[in-house]
């Protein structure tokens, strides 16, 4: 998929009405002109992992509401994302653990462990992590009696893109993923913000709703290093 490609589906998400669910009839064809052109449309976006659509009707991941220069950071993590593979033994605390134990050379810890590492905002459900291999890491789990599915809590990713700025980097990976994850980037931002070189567009709603949840100790805390 290229990248003007994906220029012209974030464009097409951009002039959607906010809602859960729309429809290729009455959202997308009006907006793109034919059919062709909005399944075209939506099939750059899923590329990325940021639409889903079947008999057609379709959901938009909210990492197109942010503006273009953040989307265009995005790119990478969602990327990775969308190329991501779950794995699962216990199916508890006892993976993440074990995984903790052997971490591979050269890899990095993002959501949820290393959000919650940084902001002890919300408790950590899956343990995502990059490393340079997903196939020689596959198989070391798959070893150690791993199976892969979608009930894992441990999720491997592909190195892609720039890692020299690891909070940044955690903090795209919480927005790229959303849901949940977009409240970490929230907290990231409130207590790291002044390492970061790019920052999101969040609902003003969705910002209260973390300074109003977050461990005053962790604010107050945050506040007084600044």
């Amino acid at each position: 998929m290229s990248l003007v490609d994906v220029k012209k589906g974030f464009a097409f998400a951009q002039r959607l009405e906010q809602k859960l669910v729309y429809t290729v009839k009455d959202d997308a064809i009006p907006i793109a002109g034919s059919e062709r052109t909005a399944y075209r449309r939506l099939n750059s976006l899923a590329a990325y992992g940021l639409a889903n659509f079947k008999s057609g009707k379709f959901e938009i991941h909210r990492a197109t509401r942010q503006p273009y220069h953040i989307f265009e950071k995005l790119l990478p993590s969602l990327s990775a994302l969308k190329q991501g593979r779950r794995f699962g033994r216990s199916y508890n605390d006892y993976d993440v653990n074990f995984l903790i134990k052997h971490l591979p050379e050269h890899s990095m810890i993002t959501l949820d462990y290393k959000a919650w590492e940084l902001t002890k905002f919300q408790t950590p459900s899956d343990l995502y992590i990059y490393v340079d291999s997903l196939e020689l890491f596959s198989s070391f789990l798959k070893e150690n009696k791993f199976r892969e599915g979608k009930n894992g809590h441990i999720v491997i990713l592909p190195k892609i893109g720039s890692f020299n700025n690891p909070i940044e980097r955690v903090y795209l990976d919480c927005i790229a993923n959303g849901g949940r994850s977009t409240f970490d980037a929230i907290a990231i931002e409130l207590l790291h913000g002044e390492k970061l070189n790019v920052k999101g567009d969040f609902p003003i709603d969705y910002v209260l709703k973390v300074q109003e949840d977050m461990p005053k100790d962790v604010l107050n805390e945050n506040q007084a290093v600044s």
